[in-house]
């Protein structure tokens, strides 16, 4: 199986290849650095190729050794988003399937993309620092230089010497998991060396790693299998987090082995990071990142713990070649998500999950009406194209219904089932492209199902699945709504009530969404967005009476601000922006950015669609609270300032 190149990569890996990586790296805080050396495994894939390239990004590159001896390495021209190429001359006349190793000793520096340091006052305890790293979908390479790109798989060691608990997207080594924190030694104060093993072969975007005071529980031990699972936290969160994730990840884990091949990471831990994480999560081998802004105390919010959980299988095991095909990832993954729904509650709730999505997809096809190639699942970056530029809820959603359509058509659940299973099962471990996938699609229902299928098959709307753009999917999906019945009816009725100028009047009590968990809120205030923007006093009188306006859970403050600020030019709109702006910078009392671009990005686009000049001012005022990611996101994309 031949992979394309990799549009965003500078790295010759179809040439000579890294397979295995040994990382050395000092965390100093003080200075803001990584620093150590990265040691490849290169392996040949042409005779006597006599050069190899990495990819780098902000990194200060000291000296190179090849096979123990002083290297000659050269750097070339920068580009905008690929960064410098990075070229090391290799010994000559080596033949295919021989190996070298090549250690190279670096730093990285201020402008590395990949690294977000947190100082103390940013964490939840307030007394160290705290440093977290996110690599996908291009990032790896401001981290170590390497061939950064999801085709060329890499195994990992790492040794890492810190004066805070370290973790990594690995198994831990030493010291163990379970002990003391910080081995028993002064934590802030004494450097331990933490070291780790990756021994499965994963994209070089999932090489993670988070620093700070963090402490180990573990959950319950399931018979029979050999994985273990748990949650990292800081002491203060460590209890909340434990009681929002124990009951539902080993469950989860366990039922999807049911359906697909076994779990191979052996670990499945799970990190909750200080708010300025730009994700819900990120699902590094091993273990998980995600954002506080789950800890709600229902459990209502562990879906998103359920989708990375699934990416073990799908993105970590079977792999996009390359971010044009980043819907192989998450749409399979979307989907898998919802099927576990549904296999460990009802179908009802798979139901309700894609109808939450629903609004995401519609808002991303919307946003890219005038980038209309970002409505596709399938897109054709060009060379040194950003793909974080196309990032959306268009490949989660988009993707997750075809799948859903490809099991109706093909018959069903249980006979979709064991499609599933086999596609996993037939590109573990490997990257592939679109084509891979719909070729092996068609070659096991032809074994499997003959004329019928491959006649159902070919009766899909291939191109404009794949390649379409618009607002519209290419057939109308129809979803369970037995969990949104309610939402839909209460937000019909505020709906029915805007001529009702005395809100007094007004029949809605606080025990109208007392029985709603927090998706069924979600849904209800979504639902008012699909109608003409409520009259000011509608508008207060509903944040006020369902506590919306003072929530901590950002999932219900962020959806109400959209309902505020749905008509730009609204009273209600102007009077709400200001506390929109001051609520996603954590100027509202709490001290908590909302740093996921789930929310901070759509927010800051509504405040500027009503004042300009207030979306500018906050954010440049408050910039440095968020990760690069999302501030590169937000200046270039969201308000236009790069």
């Amino acid at each position: 199986m031949t992979l394309p190149s990799d549009p965003a990569s500078q790295a010759n890996w179809q040439e000579v290849a890294s397979e295995h990586l040994g990382l050395d790296w000092t965390v100093d805080f003080d200075k803001e650095t990584l620093s150590g050396s990265v040691t490849h495994t290169l392996v040949w894939k042409k005779a006597d190729v006599r050069e190899v390239i990495f990819d780098t990004h902000a990194l200060d590159i000291q000296k190179v050794v090849v096979e123990d001896r002083p290297g000659d390495f050269s750097l070339g021209p920068k580009h905008e988003v690929m960064g410098v190429p990075l070229k090391v001359i290799l010994p000559s006349n080596r033949s295919v399937g021989e190996k070298v190793r090549v250690q190279i000793f670096y730093s990285t520096t201020k402008d590395c993309t990949a690294l977000q340091w947190l100082d103390k006052e940013q964490t939840q305890g307030k007394t160290f620092p705290f440093l977290f790293s996110q690599c996908q979908p291009i990032y790896a390479r401001s981290l170590a230089p390497l061939q950064d790109t999801p085709s060329a798989k890499i195994t990992y060691t790492a040794k890492v010497k810190s004066v805070l608990p370290a973790l990594l997207s690995a198994i831990r080594v030493s010291p163990p998991s379970d002990g003391p924190a910080h081995d028993g030694k002064e934590i802030g104060k004494d450097v331990v060396t933490y070291e780790y093993k990756q021994p499965i072969p994963i994209p070089t975007y999932l090489v993670a790693i988070a620093v700070g005071n963090f402490r180990y529980r573990a959950f319950p031990k399931v018979e029979g299998k050999q994985w273990t699972s748990g949650v990292w936290a800081e002491p203060e969160l460590i209890d909340a987090a434990y009681w929002e994730f124990s009951e539902d990840v080993n469950k989860f884990l366990s039922t999807a082995e049911k359906i697909l091949p076994p779990y191979r990471f052996g670990v499945y831990d799970v990190l909750v990071l200080p708010p300025s994480f730009p994700y819900g999560g990120m699902e590094n081998a091993c273990l998980t990142f995600v954002t506080p802004t789950l800890l709600v105390g229902d459990r209502t919010l562990v879906d998103v713990v359920v989708h990375e959980l699934t990416h073990s299988w799908f993105g970590n095991g079977v792999t996009q070649a390359n971010s044009t095909h980043f819907w192989l990832n998450e749409g399979w993954t979307t989907y898998i998500e919802r099927l576990l729904l549904q296999l460990l509650h009802t179908p009802a709730d798979r139901g309700f999950s894609f109808l939450i999505g629903r609004k995401g997809l519609e808002d991303a096809l919307k946003r890219f009406e005038a980038k209309p190639k970002y409505q596709r699942l399938v897109i054709d970056f060009d060379v040194g194209e950003d793909p974080d530029d196309a990032y959306s809820n268009v490949p989660y959603e988009k993707g997750a219904n075809f799948i859903l359509h490809l099991e109706r058509m093909l018959g069903g659940l249980d006979v979709f089932l064991p499609y599933i299973y086999d596609y996993a099962n037939t590109f573990m471990g490997k990257s592939i492209t679109t084509d891979d996938w719909k070729a092996h699609l068609y070659a096991y229902w032809e074994k499997h199902g003959g004329e019928e299928k491959i006649k159902a098959l070919n009766s899909v709307k291939w191109d404009e699945w794949l390649y379409g753009e618009g607002l519209e999917l290419p057939v109308q999906m129809i979803y369970d709504t037995a969990l949104a019945r309610e939402a839909f009816a209460l937000a019909e009725q505020w709906d029915a009530s805007r001529n009702e100028s005395d809100v007094s009047k007004l029949d809605f009590k606080e025990s109208d969404i007392a029985s709603f968990n927090s998706n069924q809120k979600a849904v209800f205030l979504e639902r008012l967005q699909s109608y003409a923007a409520l009259p000011h006093s509608h508008i207060k009188h509903l944040g006020e009476l369902y506590g919306f306006l003072t929530t901590s859970n950002s999932e219900l403050r962020w959806r109400f601000y959209e309902v505020a600020l749905l008509d730009p030019t609204s009273s209600a709109a102007k009077e709400f922006a200001p506390a929109a702006a001051q609520w996603v910078v954590g100027k509202d009392g709490s001290g908590l950015v909302r740093g996921r671009m789930k929310f901070c990005r759509p927010t800051f686009r509504a405040i500027a669609r009503v004042d300009r000049k207030l979306a500018v001012d906050v954010f440049t005022e408050n910039k440095l609270s968020f990760h690069p990611i999302a501030r590169r996101l937000i200046e270039k994309v969201d308000l236009g300032l790069a």
